[in-house]
């Protein structure tokens, strides 16, 4: 399966964004879909993620402000991002859950600024 992050960039604390991710070369329907982050000197953590049928799961630090969402006709699963925090500064990547394949992109850089 190949998965292609996007939509970050650098925002000041309190802005928004929203990442986007196309899968192909898989049944994307068959699978939880995810979003991971990975900020320096820090291990890679699940941050949200979405059954097919739509049940989610957020890290407790984005509940409320992060909301993740999934179009399996499309192959997508987006990551709507508000009241950023300087916290949420890392890569984010997409991958399945709860075994991610080992490719795992170029991710995209959020960066949110004080």
């Amino acid at each position: 399966v190949q998965l292609q992050a996007s939509g970050g960039g650098l925002v000041q604390a309190g802005g928004s964004l929203r990442l986007s991710c196309a899968a192909s070369g898989s049944t994307f329907s068959n699978f939880i879909m995810a979003w991971y982050r990975q900020a320096p000197g820090k291990q890679r953590e699940r941050v949200t993620s979405i059954s097919s049928g739509g049940v989610t799961f957020y890290k407790d630090s984005v509940k409320g402000r992060f909301t993740i969402s999934r179009d399996n006709a499309k192959n997508t699963v987006s990551l709507q991002m508000n009241s950023l925090k300087p916290e949420d500064t890392a890569v984010y990547y997409c991958n399945t859950f709860p075994l991610p394949f080992d490719s795992w992109g170029q991710g995209t850089q959020v960066t949110v600024s004080s």
